[in-house]
């Protein structure tokens, strides 16, 4: 049975987060004047960070994470969108919450972002740029309960890899640091599909000592492109409230209380297959979040969150 503890974590991490993000934003009162930093001047910047928060999870006895492509270059966007609008906010300027930006933008594993900022008034060395980034990431590591979420994130011990995306625009620096949980492989989908359709989804588990507990698919709306002030209000992000639990298809003649037998193939060497219904007439967004435990006996925890635009 699924914890339901290790749910309620997953779907109120991101409210805890929002609300320690704003320890983490810093003011400085100078004067204007712009600057950029190049994608050269990242890199560096990136590894930094990585080797940090590899430091962090070893001093907690965690295991190390690998850095992810894909991870930064959906971080870094989000960074600069950030910069260049003056804003700090989990939503981006169309609308998209971060998992729903990841997923789009071809990931597939589960997420969750942290986010920071400090603004400036006079001209920004390069060093100094370095030295705001780091600033930003040590304040959310140093939070603490109950206001610890950027932390929370930081030492999940599920997390695999992680992305991180800097931006320097005018006086402006950001950082989008994104955590990903990765053990699961899926075969190729449509990330489409119609209102009142349904599609198959199939994949594997990527490491055998972890078994597959259910699926949730989740519900929302199509965004809309927020106004600039909507995105300036401090909120939190999270999957919707309205989802559906998928469970693994029991044998002939034998029901759960519910009196299905569920709808989760599971096959040999970690693989498995679900037909996934997009309910609604209406547009929306599916998030399907595949959940995973140890050894058939640890704590459950999202190992997917796989979007599926409906329209």
């Amino acid at each position: 049975m699924r914890s339901e503890i290790g749910r309620r974590r997953f779907l109120k991490q991101a409210s805890l987060s929002m609300l320690a993000l704003q320890t983490a934003t810093i003011a400085r009162d100078r004067h204007s004047l712009g600057m950029r930093a190049s994608a050269d001047e990242a890199l560096p910047i990136q590894d930094e960070l990585l080797n940090l928060v590899n430091k962090e999870r070893a001093d907690a006895g965690l295991g190390t994470l690998k850095l992810d492509d894909l991870a930064c270059t959906v971080a870094e966007k989000h960074a600069i969108e950030m910069a260049e609008g003056n804003f700090l906010s989990h939503w981006g300027r169309d609308g998209h919450k971060p998992y729903q930006r990841y997923s789009f933008a071809g990931g597939t594993d589960a997420i969750e972002e942290n986010d920071g900022a400090t603004d400036h008034g006079d001209p920004v060395a390069s060093e100094e740029f370095t030295s705001d980034l780091i600033g930003l990431h040590q304040s959310m590591f140093d939070e603490f309960p109950p206001i610890d979420g950027h932390r929370q994130t930081i030492l999940a011990p599920q997390h695999t890899h992680a992305g991180f995306g800097v931006a320097l625009r005018g006086n402006h620096v950001r950082l989008s640091e994104l955590y990903l949980a990765r053990y699961v492989a899926f075969d190729k989908y449509s990330a489409r599909g119609a209102p009142k359709s349904k599609f198959f989804l199939s994949g594997r588990l990527l490491d055998p000592a972890y078994s597959l507990t259910s699926i949730d698919v989740f519900y929302e709306t199509l965004p809309f492109p927020p106004e600039l002030p909507w995105l300036k209000t401090p909120r939190p992000y999270g999957l919707p409230d309205d989802r559906e639990t998928l469970l693994i298809k029991l044998p002939e003649n034998t029901f759960y209380e519910t009196g299905s037998r569920g709808s989760i193939q599971i096959h040999s060497h970690g693989r498995f297959r679900v037909p996934i219904g997009l309910t609604r007439k209406q547009p929306g967004i599916y998030t399907v979040v595949v959940w995973i435990q140890k050894w058939g006996m640890g704590k459950p925890f999202p190992a997917t969150q796989v979007c599926v635009r409906a329209e």
